[in-house]
């Protein structure tokens, strides 16, 4: 494992913007797809053995909001459709979430992104060209220029919290070093994972106790 994380304030409230690794049904909000406890080769069928529920409790942490979709793109460009991809991208739920006011009714003071992962296996996702300002619409189409400008919003939005991106193991390089380069360019954190025990893709039982310690590691 290798990070580069710099804690703000202790942890203490935080949300999730996740994919599948971070679902778990009754735990997200409805509209979004899940991916445990359900599937059939799926291990993880109790929401205590996530990474995110130990997370909580090994940290005595609050969470506030897992807003987690399975097979979600940071960028608008990924499966089923063109308006499904837009809507469950992590760039269009983070402005949803910003437009809800949680930010304003709450004291979020640390934020875990954990994406990048379909960005990087989907094949027909672009990936783009690296973009650290002056991204427009279109730019958010593709991967590296959505992964700056959302590292870059949370920021804006909540320059005082903990911004922490999670990087899966197994991604294209370029994934990674974006997200590396905007988390150093904007002043925010990073956690790239290690050896994580996997079942189709997804993190076994193992799996999520070996992200959940990888996490508490890097942050403490």
């Amino acid at each position: 494992m290798s990070s580069s994380v710099k804690l703000k304030q202790p942890i203490k409230d935080f949300i999730i913007l996740g994919d599948s690794y971070s679902t778990f049904r009754g735990f997200i909000p409805e509209e979004n797809e899940s991916y445990y406890p359900n599937r059939k080769e799926c291990q993880v069928k109790d929401h205590r053995l996530t990474w995110w529920y130990r997370f909580a409790e090994m940290m005595q942490a609050n969470l506030v909001l897992n807003d987690s979709w399975s097979g979600a793109t940071v960028c608008y460009t990924g499966r089923i459709s063109p308006e499904y991809a837009y809507r469950s991208s992590f760039v269009n739920r983070f402005r949803l979430i910003k437009e809800s006011g949680l930010f304003n009714e709450k004291k979020i003071d640390t934020v875990l992104i954990f994406g990048g992962t379909n960005d990087s296996w989907l094949e027909g996702t672009p990936k783009g060209e690296e973009m650290l300002s002056g991204w427009h619409e279109e730019d958010l189409y593709s991967s590296l220029p959505a992964i700056s400008y959302l590292i870059y919003s949370f920021k804006e939005a909540i320059p005082d919290a903990n911004i922490i991106f999670i990087i899966n193991n197994g991604l294209n390089e370029r994934i990674v070093n974006a997200i590396k380069s905007a988390s150093e360019h904007f002043g925010t954190s990073y956690i790239q994972l290690e050896n994580i025990d996997k079942v189709s893709g997804h993190p076994t039982e193992l799996g999520m106790e070996q992200i959940c310690e990888q996490i508490c590691d890097a942050v403490n």
